[in-house]
């Protein structure tokens, strides 16, 4: 199964995470990176380009971290500019369906925030509702999200563990079957 991995981080440079999860995905062949934010640093987005890394993969991961609740602004803006009508959804378009498409989502709060009882009253799966009606609506399967939370505690260990965790849930992870 080929992998795209698009990593939608403003500022990977910065970061402890999604910087150690592209290092620790660079070590398989099957799996291609693509960062948006260094791709498009103007934020010109070439649809074509995109759209035939699309084609070519099977298995589709956004990682990126919680933005405001949402994705970073570029992975919106690729949404709306590449997933087109007669492409990716409408009577005619084929070239989404069947692929399957998850998210890897670092959070700076705890998991325990992200309870409906918890200090931001939602979910990370209800956060990410809007990504699985995306995937639904393109006719492709969705995949369970993974999830880092509590990106402020940062030791070598739990960026290794976390880097090897994260490469395993997208080579074995199973599709969510929807009733």
């Amino acid at each position: 199964m080929k992998t795209l991995v698009i990593v939608t981080h403003p500022n990977i440079e910065a970061s402890n995470w999604n910087k150690s999860w592209v290092k620790e995905l660079k070590k398989h062949d099957d799996i291609t990176i693509h960062e948006l934010y260094k791709a498009y640093p103007d934020e010109k987005i070439d649809v074509s380009r995109e759209q035939q890394l699309i084609e070519a993969h099977d298995r589709i991961i956004f990682q990126y971290p919680l933005y405001w609740y949402s994705t970073p602004p570029l992975l919106k803006k690729w949404f709306d500019s590449v997933l087109l009508y007669g492409w990716a959804y409408g009577p005619d378009a084929t070239k989404t369906v069947g692929k399957e498409i998850g998210v890897a989502i670092s959070t700076y709060g705890t998991k325990e925030s992200y309870q409906a009882r918890g200090s931001n009253r939602v979910t990370l799966e209800e956060i990410l509702s809007p990504i699985q009606a995306l995937v639904r609506f393109i006719s492709a399967t969705y995949l369970p999200h993974f999830s880092l939370n509590d990106t402020s505690d940062v030791t070598e260990e739990r960026l290794a563990q976390s880097s090897i965790d994260y490469v395993q849930h997208i080579k074995t992870v199973k599709p969510v079957v929807v009733e």
